[in-house]
C-alpha cells in the first residue's frame, strides 16, 4: 500500500528525496488576507460576515454564555470526563517542572544581573473543531499556559450546529480547567479576532486583542497566523500532522500499522512514514496496512493518506542509517520501535516528540502521557520545540550596578563605544563620575 522509497548505499541529505505534504502558504495568505483585513477593520460585522460564509452558521453573538460551557460539562459523558481529569492531572504534572526559576548572576561585586521568567498578560487558545474536535487540545493548551502564570485566557474554536456553539466537549473541557472566555469563532476569522480584538456593542461581541496566539489549525489557520506574526507571538505555523516510525526487524507490524493508521485518520494530508532497513517488516506491515485499514472508520480518509505523497515507505542501510534520515525528516511525532530502543531514541537531534518502544504510541502522547501534542510539524522540529511552559514565559535582564562597579568597567564601555563611532555611548558612563 505505501510508496517505497529506496535509500539503501546512499548518505547523501536524503531531505529532498523524503515524502512531504506541499503545502503553499503564502498563497493562502492572499487568499485571506481580505478577512483578516476586514476583521481588523469592522471587528463583529466582518466576524459575523466571514462566520456565515465559510461555517454556515449565524452568529448572534461571539462569545459563549457562562450557562452553556456549564451546561456542556454537566452533560458531558462520565469516561469523557474521567479521561479529562486525568490528561488534565498528568499534563500538569509533567508542566510543572517546566516552569524556569528567576536567577541572579553577581558579576561582580556591586553588580548584578537577574533573569527573571515573566508570563505573557492574554493568551488567545485556538481549538480546530474542521474534521474532528479536540477537547484534547484545550487541555494541550491551557495547562501549560495556567502553569506559566498567564492571567487572562480566552478560547477560540468554530461553531458546529445552528446553536451557534463550538464543540460541547469542548467546552466541557474549557470548564474543566476554569476557561471562561470562550468564543465561537474559527478559522482565519478567529486569529483575526485574537490579534486585533473586536468591538460591539455589548460584552458579548467584545475581545480584547492578546499578547500571544497558540493551537493547531488548518491551512487557513496557519496563513491568518502567518500574517498577524509581529502583530502577536505565535507557536507555530502547524501543518499537517506526521508520524515517522523507525523500527527495525524487532518491531510488531501490527503496532507499526496501527501507529501509521492511527495519524492518517486525521487527515488526508496527514503524513505515515516507515523508516526501516527490513524489508520483511515493510511487507508485513504493507499486509496489515491492507487488513485494518479497508476496517477503519475513516477508511477513506485513510486510504488517501496512505496512498499520497507525503507518506511511504523509506528503506535505509541498518538503523543508523535510519537515523540520519529521521534527523533530516524531523517528524511531529517520532516512534522508535528498534532493538535498544532507549538507547537509539536518546541520539536523536531533531523530533517534536519520542515515542520509545512497543508501548509507547504516539496516541498515548496525544491524550494521556503528560506530554504536550502541540508540535512542531514539516520539519520545523530541526529549529522549533512543541509547545510548553516557556511558550508563554519572556526572559527579562534586570541589571543592577553600584557606583563602584560601574567605574571599574567604565574604562571598557569607553573603549568598545569608541571602537564603534558611538562616543555619547561612553559619556553616558563617564558622565557619572565628573569626567
Amino acid at each position: 500500500m505505501l510508496n517505497r522509497i529506496d535509500l539503501r548505499g546512499s548518505r547523501r541529505d536524503p531531505r529532498g528525496l523524503l515524502p512531504r505534504a506541499q503545502l503553499d502558504v503564502s498563497v493562502a495568505v492572499e487568499k485571506i488576507r481580505p478577512v483578516v483585513e476586514a476583521v481588523r477593520e469592522h471587528g463583529f460585522s466582518a466576524i459575523r460576515d466571514a462566520t456565515a460564509r465559510f461555517d454556515g452558521v449565524e452568529l448572534e453573538r461571539l462569545r459563549v454564555p457562562a450557562e452553556a460551557i456549564a451546561a456542556a460539562a454537566e452533560a458531558l459523558d462520565p469516561a469523557v470526563r474521567a479521561a479529562l481529569v486525568e490528561a488534565i492531572e498528568r499534563a500538569r504534572k509533567v508542566h510543572g517542572d517546566q516552569r524556569r526559576r528567576d536567577v541572579t548572576t553577581q558579576v561582580v561585586p556591586g553588580g548584578t544581573v537577574t533573569e527573571r521568567w515573566v508570563p505573557v498578560r492574554r493568551v488567545g487558545l485556538y481549538v480546530p473543531g474542521g474534521l474532528a474536535v479536540y477537547p484534547s487540545t484545550v487541555v494541550m493548551n491551557v495547562v501549560p499556559a495556567q502553569v506559566a502564570g498567564v492571567e487572562s485566557l480566552v478560547v477560540a474554536s468554530p461553531p458546529q450546529s445552528s446553536d451557534g456553539l463550538p464543540d460541547p466537549a469542548i467546552l466541557a473541557a474549557c470548564h474543566l480547567l476554569g476557561v471562561t472566555e470562550v468564543y465561537a469563532v474559527g478559522g482565519a476569522q478567529a486569529v483575526a479576532m485574537l490579534g486585533y480584538g473586536s468591538d460591539g456593542a455589548d460584552e458579548a461581541d467584545r475581545c480584547e486583542p492578546v499578547d500571544v496566539i497558540t493551537g493547531p489549525g488548518n491551512i487557513w489557520v496557519t496563513a491568518a497566523k502567518r500574517m498577524l506574526r509581529g502583530t502577536v507571538g505565535i507557536d507555530a505555523e502547524a501543518g499537517p500532522t506526521e508520524i515517522a516510525i523507525l523500527a527495525d526487524d524487532t518491531a510488531d507490524p501490527v503496532h507499526v500499522a496501527a501507529d501509521l493508521i492511527s495519524q492518517a485518520e486525521h487527515d488526508p494530508l496527514a503524513a505515515s512514514v516507515l523508516v526501516t532497513p527490513s524489508v520483511a517488516l515493510a511487507d508485513a506491515v504493507d499486509v496489515e496496512l491492507g487488513k485494518r485499514a479497508p476496517a477503519t472508520k475513516h477508511a477513506e480518509r485513510v486510504h488517501t493518506a496512505l496512498t499520497g505523497e507525503q507518506s511511504g515507505v523509506v528503506l535505509v542501510d541498518d538503523v543508523e542509517h535510519g537515523l540520519q534520515v529521521v534527523d533530516a525528516y524531523a517528524a511531529e511525532h517520532l516512534e522508535i520501535q528498534t532493538a535498544d530502543a532507549r538507547d537509539v531514541a536518546m541520539r536523536v537531534r531533531n523530533a517534536g516528540a519520542i515515542f520509545v518502544g512497543a508501548y509507547a504510541p504516539v496516541s498515548l502522547g496525544d491524550y494521556c502521557a503528560g506530554s504536550n501534542h502541540v508540535l512542531p510539524t514539516g520539519g520545523c522540529a530541526r529549529h522549533s520545540s512543541g509547545l510548553s511552559v516557556q511558550s508563554f514565559l519572556r526572559g527579562i535582564h534586570v541589571v543592577d550596578y553600584d557606583a563602584a562597579a560601574l567605574r571599574e568597567v567604565a574604562g571598557h564601555v569607553v573603549a568598545l563605544a569608541n571602537a564603534e563611532d558611538l562616543p555619547a555611548h561612553g559619556e553616558a558612563v563617564t558622565a557619572r563620575f565628573g569626567s
